[in-house]
């Protein structure tokens, strides 16, 4: 569902899907919005009354994560087949699989720059990617247990992971991408984690 909060107007509701949505996300310029399922599928949507959408194929199992580029010329998309999967935005067409994991990918997404990308798994790792060598180029194992959901800082220096240990972790990508920060302070899994822009 599509919600307009101006009283006078109702939500919109976009039908293409044939199982659960696991994650939904606006484009940073607006104008899209990407979903992505458990049927192997996600989907870009324009934002309006008909709800056009285009379906993106290519995972081999459910789809968890799906996040556009700050400049919206590329989405990351992260599923249970292990693989973290990179699409030109204006062709819709496939760039590249990052592989790595040892089982299902919960969250991925861009650094602003587009350089780098972050994933967090099933597997306890939260891993960090050359986006143009297509290559692993550090793994932290400070979780211990799944990491739900991971984020750059919005000016590129660190990267936090959200666990089902019921911590958050920050890792400073400055100083040899040490731990920065351990917060041990919620009672149950973390499923959701974001920085505040000032």
């Amino acid at each position: 569902m599509l919600w307009n909060f101006k009283p006078q107007l109702r939500a919109f509701r976009f039908v293409g899907h044939k199982a659960p949505i696991h994650d939904v996300c606006f484009s940073p310029s607006g104008h899209l919005i990407a979903s992505a399922s458990a049927d192997r599928t996600v989907r870009l949507w324009l934002p309006s009354a008909k709800g056009d959408s285009v379906a993106i194929k290519g995972h081999t199992a459910g789809v968890r994560s799906v996040n556009f580029s700050q400049d919206c010329r590329k989405i990351i998309t992260a599923g249970d087949d292990k693989t973290i999967k990179i699409w030109n935005l204006p062709s819709k067409k496939f760039q590249c699989s990052l592989m790595g994991h040892s089982n299902w990918v919960r969250s991925a997404c861009f650094s602003p720059d587009s350089r780098l990308a972050v994933s967090g798994s099933d597997d306890k790792t939260v891993r960090l990617w050359d986006v143009d060598r297509h290559e692993s180029i550090q793994t932290y194992t400070d979780h211990t247990a799944g990491v739900n959901k991971v984020t750059f800082h919005p000016d590129g220096t660190c990267v936090a992971g959200a666990g089902a240990d019921k911590t958050v972790k920050l890792w400073d990508l400055r100083s040899k991408n040490s731990l920065l920060q351990h917060y041990p302070a919620h009672s149950d899994a973390v499923t959701d984690i974001s920085f505040q822009e000032r």
